[in-house]
């Protein structure tokens, strides 16, 4: 009968090990899986991040090819796609150029300062 009783004893502790295994792979589980996820949504934003930065530096360098007077044509904000584009000139030679996304267009992404000297008047 003690025999017996120890048996049984010993099966419940046996039980609420594996019990407790589980519950420790469970969360280990969980946890590596949550972690998984974590970097693919990264490499997601990434990887998105990446495409916009790439098509502001496209419209940079298509503002940056333009003379004065086109420069002077696109001063002020202007919507480029999902950018905005603010071109000012602070100086008479020098043009600011600022990229931002519209969906925070405080945010400027990309600027630079061109510098066109004004062309001399015909006689």
């Amino acid at each position: 009968m003690a025999i017996e009783r120890r048996a049984r004893g010993e099966q419940g502790m046996v039980l609420l090990e594996v019990l407790a295994a589980v519950v420790i792979l469970t969360v280990a589980g969980l946890s590596l899986t949550e972690l998984a996820s974590a970097g693919v949504r990264a490499a997601a934003r990434a990887e998105e991040r990446e495409r916009v930065a790439m098509d502001e530096d496209r419209l940079m360098t298509a503002y940056g090819l333009l003379l004065g007077g086109d420069l002077d044509l696109r001063l002020g904000d202007r919507d480029v796609g999902p950018y905005r584009v603010r071109v000012e000139r602070p100086e008479p030679a020098l043009y600011r150029v600022a990229i931002s996304e519209h969906q925070s267009p405080d945010v400027q992404d990309l600027v630079t300062v061109l510098y066109r000297p004004e062309r001399p008047h015909a006689p």
